[in-house]
Order: structure tokens, then C-alpha cells, then sequence
């Protein structure tokens, strides 16, 4: 099984469902698949997530063993968009392992050599255009040649040890920082279309301009359009920020409330829904439910195109929002802005705060070189709503609502 690529060799790893979701036990004739694939990390250092597309994988190798490490027959050559048509084994795979045990075959694992052992990355996702794979210990496991199987064990283990978040759709995402926004912003060039800035730069992400990143896989891109009338919190000095009442579809409201006294990267942010509060109600709400001393700010309207940024490196995703603000009582007044937050992680593996923060530094200098080499911005900054209304009441007293 020879195809060895810069990036070394790689194999996906075929097996009955059982194997992952356990519903009934390993038998030593289970059966194993081997099929050997292009490398498909995006680094040259292990990754924490692995994307496979079947349709850019081209003529495998595919060796069939039984879990006890028993060769059954020969090696065959099966086309990388021939395995698993319609999300099930197709013919070929059929033909090789027969109808019996076909029918459960799912990819359990990718694998990728490292030295003399190999990195495990258990299947998370699997569709007739892909699958999706995240490692799951931060070393490689077993030693020589693939077809002893030395790592088969340490694999299935791992993924036992794991399964209430590998099995669980999603459950394999956590959240650093709970409870705190971290985010970076780049005010934009008046009058600029910022959905053509998003198609760009979501298409850069995609052919891999920035090193060790991709769109979020199956979940890249996102619209919102919302109505926000802001309130800015002027008291007590502990629950200084603001608090921004969001419409939503089913006519009620969300409240965001933000806290801080200056314009900074890290924000603590709580977020509340369902509220049942007409706007003629929010500032009492505030006042008295609340107990805040609260300034009325020009509501506006929200338009954002969000870019899941997600780092194949880490497993960190980040967002990069395109956004644009317009008072309702004046839609000249334009707030346009680019902004860079961390979202989530996708991984099993344990991530310190630091390699967070130092990663976003990275991906926010770049997003900063690619917006103003395109005259998109100056500066990196971090200018919020709150600041921008309040710029636009002291130039434009006549926009400060009512009291």
C-alpha cells in the first residue's frame, strides 16, 4: 500500500457502527478496512480536526483484515468518490467485504502516521460528501507497520473514554472564557458593500489564505437582521456597560447586557430571551425590574453577515462578522465594522486560555493586514455600539430619544 504524500501517510479507517456506538460487543473477526488517502491535514504539525471530502481523494489502496489483524484476500484499488455514495457503502466496498457485514460499514477513524505510530481521529460526522474527524489523545498511538493494528486498541478505547461527547451530535464543543466576549474590531470605509467583503473573504478562507484555517465546517456562514434599542448603563458603577433589547421573529425581545467602563477586548455578556416587554416598557424594565440607571440611546437596525473561521490547528473557531448599524430615525448615521470573537471549540483534547488568545492575536493581525491592504480600514480597535451613540448624540443632540 504505497502512496505516501509530503505530508506523510494517512489512512481512513472503515469498520462496522458498533465499533464506535457500541451496541453490541467486538468480536476478534470484526472487520477493519484500510484504506490508505492523501493526507488531508491542512498542517504539517498534527491537527486537531480533519475534513475528507470523497471526491478529492482519487484512486485508494484498500486493504480488508479482521480485527484480530487477519489478512482477507488481496489488496484492491477503489476510487475515493466510489466508497460510500449516498452515505452507505457502495459497490465496490460491497464486492470486497461482502453483503453481510457491508450494510453497518461506516469510517470509524483517520489516521495519521507519525514516526513509527500513528495519530487517532475519531469520526464525528459522516455524509455522502464528507466526513469529519477530531484527534483524541495528544499522542500517537501504536507502533509498526499499519496492518498490525497496534493502534486499534488505544483507538476504541479513546473513543470509549469519550463517547458521551464523540456520540452525542455536538457534544464535543466547549467554550473558554464562559460568560466573557473576546473580540477585536476594525471600523470600515463608509459606503463600502460589506456583503461583497464577506463573499471575498469567506472565498480566501476556503483556498486556505489563512495558514491552519477553514471555514466552520457545515456551518460557515450566517445572516441576521435585527432591530436593537440600546440603553447605556450609567449606574451602579459595578453594573456599568449596557443593555440592548433585541427583537426577535416571534415578536418578543432578547436582552444583551454587556459590562464594562471602556472599550476593551475582553466584555463580560449575558444573554436573555423570551422577555415579554413592549418598547415602550424597556426603560422601566430596566429601571425597575433591574435596578439600573439607565441612558436611552437611537435604536437601530442591524445588518450581519457572520464567517465561522474555524482552526484545524486547534479546534478553535472564531467568528469574523461583517456588520452595519443605521439609526431608524436617521439611516445615514452608518456604524460599519468587521469584528473578530471567539465562538467555541470543536476537540476532546484539553486547551489552555493562553493558546486561545495567542491564536486569536494571529488570525486578528492577519484579518487587519487583509482588510487594509484591500483600504477597508486603519486601525484594529475596539470602538463598541455604546461608544458610537454616544458620538452621535453629542454631534447630533436632536437624534437623542425622547424622555
Amino acid at each position: 500500500m504505497h502512496c505516501e504524500t509530503a505530508k506523510g501517510k494517512a489512512w481512513l479507517v472503515l469498520g462496522g457502527i458498533h465499533l464506535l456506538n457500541q451496541t453490541a460487543p467486538r468480536q476478534p473477526d470484526d472487520l477493519i478496512v484500510l484504506v490508505q488517502v492523501p493526507s488531508q491535514e491542512v498542517s504539517t504539525s498534527p491537527t486537531t480536526t480533519v475534513v475528507v471530502r470523497w471526491d478529492v481523494l482519487g484512486p485508494c489502496a484498500v486493504r480488508l483484515l479482521t480485527a484480530s489483524g487477519d489478512a482477507l484476500g488481496p489488496d484492491r484499488e477503489i476510487d475515493g468518490s466510489a466508497l460510500f455514495p449516498d452515505a452507505i457503502a457502495g459497490p465496490d466496498l460491497v464486492a470486497m467485504t461482502g453483503p453481510a457485514g457491508a450494510p453497518s460499514l461506516v469510517p470509524l477513524c483517520y489516521l495519521a502516521q507519525h514516526a513509527d505510530s500513528y495519530h487517532v481521529f475519531a469520526q464525528i460526522h459522516f455524509h455522502p460528501e464528507d466526513a469529519c474527524f477530531i484527534r483524541t489523545a495528544a499522542m500517537p498511538a501504536g507502533d509498526g507497520p499499519v496492518e498490525a493494528l497496534r493502534w486499534l486498541d488505544p483507538a476504541l478505547k479513546a473513543h470509549a473514554c469519550a463517547a458521551l461527547r464523540l456520540n452525542n451530535h455536538r457534544r464535543y464543543f466547549h467554550t473558554h472564557f464562559a460568560g466573557i466576549e473576546l473580540e477585536h474590531k476594525y471600523n470600515l470605509t463608509p459606503g463600502m458593500d460589506i456583503w461583497a467583503v464577506a463573499m471575498e473573504l469567506l472565498k480566501a478562507l476556503r483556498h486556505g489564505v489563512l495558514d491552519g484555517c477553514r471555514p466552520e465546517y457545515r456551518d460557515e456562514f450566517q445572516t441576521y437582521f435585527t432591530e436593537n434599542h440600546l440603553f447605556d448603563v450609567t449606574g451602579p458603577e459595578e453594573e456599568l456597560g449596557y443593555a440592548s433589547f433585541i427583537r426577535t421573529v416571534d415578536g418578543s425581545h432578547a436582552l444583551k447586557r454587556k459590562w464594562y467602563s471602556e472599550d476593551t477586548l475582553a466584555r463580560r455578556e449575558q444573554l436573555s430571551t423570551d422577555l415579554d416587554v413592549p418598547p415602550s416598557g424597556f426603560e422601566e424594565y430596566l429601571r425597575e425590574k433591574m435596578g439600573l440607571q439607565v441612558q436611552a440611546m437611537p435604536p437601530y437596525r442591524r445588518v450581519r453577515y457572520d464567517i465561522q473561521c474555524e482552526s484545524m490547528v486547534t479546534g478553535h473557531i472564531y467568528g469574523i462578522f461583517l456588520d452595519q448599524c443605521s439609526l431608524l430615525a436617521a439611516p445615514d448615521v452608518v456604524l460599519s465594522q468587521c469584528e473578530l470573537e471567539y465562538r467555541r471549540s470543536r476537540s476532546v483534547l484539553d486547551h489552555d486560555q493562553d493558546e486561545v488568545l495567542a491564536e486569536m492575536e494571529r488570525i486578528s493581525r492577519w484579518l487587519q493586514e487583509y482588510l487594509t491592504a484591500r483600504g477597508l480600514t486603519q486601525e484594529r480597535t475596539y470602538y463598541s455600539k455604546r461608544t458610537f451613540l454616544r458620538d452621535v448624540v453629542a454631534a447630533r443632540p436632536d437624534l437623542a430619544p425622547a424622555r
